[in-house]
């Protein structure tokens, strides 16, 4: 007799190891450190979903690590500590919107042979660009050879090139040559970046170029400041000048607390994107 077989579908095993696993706080928080390493701004939205957590779990985690000065809060997410400040060649792929928008209203405020002293920065290169694009017959007095080239696309713009020691790793000259070659121009407007915006002014991550940011506000009868909400409440290494009454800082959120309160002390005129 012959015993016949009766074939059977085998179910799929579902292996329950095969799922993320939740962190624990430390290892959680350690996470949060890697990934600032890897890209120097987050939201608080991202860190909630990249770690399967609550947004007032991230936001809990952040106070401590900031407390413990492993990373810089900022306005609704987290930064790397002020040593990390990363190239320019980084930066110019972070905030790309923001900076765009930031770019285009800061251009409304450029009128007709304007003389400008624009400083080096991912957000300044972006207002460049748009001033080439847009604007014609300005005179410009850089120390960014990334900014000097946007404006050569546009030969009806006169550049002026100032003196000193380059920076590599920055695009940009800085030195005692850099800021001597200053006190020969005046300018009716300085367009500056910051690393962070604070309330004792806008600052900067290396001592040269905030010794040039500062010698340009000097030499122009305004300042427009260029920074979007991540650099609120940032400290950096150099505060280039205190806020007066002859500055604008152009931005893409409307600065609060502490730093919203001095601006306005100061009478800071704020201007964010239509």
């Amino acid at each position: 007799m012959v015993q016949k077989c009766r074939w059977k579908p085998v179910k799929a095993v579902h292996d329950c190891s095969m799922k993320p696993s939740r962190l624990n706080k430390s290892d959680r928080q350690a996470r949060i450190v890697a990934e600032l390493r890897a890209a120097p701004s987050l939201r608080v939205n991202e860190l909630a979903l990249l770690l399967s957590v609550s947004t007032e779990t991230v936001r809990r985690d952040l106070a401590e690590l900031d407390e413990r000065g492993l990373i810089n809060r900022t306005y609704g997410g987290a930064m790397r500590p002020v040593a990390f400040e990363p190239a320019l060649a980084e930066r110019e792929m972070l905030m790309v919107a923001e900076r765009e928008a930031i770019a285009a209203t800061a251009v409304t405020l450029i009128e007709p042979n304007d003389i400008l002293m624009i400083g080096g920065g991912a957000t300044t290169l972006h207002f460049a660009r748009r001033l080439a694009a847009e604007l014609n017959h300005l005179t410009v007095i850089t120390h960014a050879f990334s900014i000097a080239m946007a404006l050569a696309s546009n030969p009806l713009h006169k550049v002026l090139m100032l003196p000193g020691q380059y920076d590599g790793r920055e695009g940009l000259i800085h030195g005692p040559d850099t800021i001597d070659a200053l006190q020969r121009f005046r300018a009716s407007k300085a367009i500056l970046g910051a690393s962070g915006v604070t309330a004792e002014g806008p600052n900067d991550a290396g001592v040269g170029p905030g010794l040039i940011y500062g010698a340009m506000m000097r030499r122009a009868a305004r300042t427009i400041v260029l920074a979007d909400h991540s650099k609120f409440d940032r400290p950096s290494l150099a505060v280039y000048g205190p806020w007066t009454a002859a500055m604008t800082l152009v931005s893409d959120a409307t600065p609060e607390g502490a730093l919203g309160e001095a601006l306005a002390v100061a009478g800071v005129t704020v201007r964010l994107p239509a």
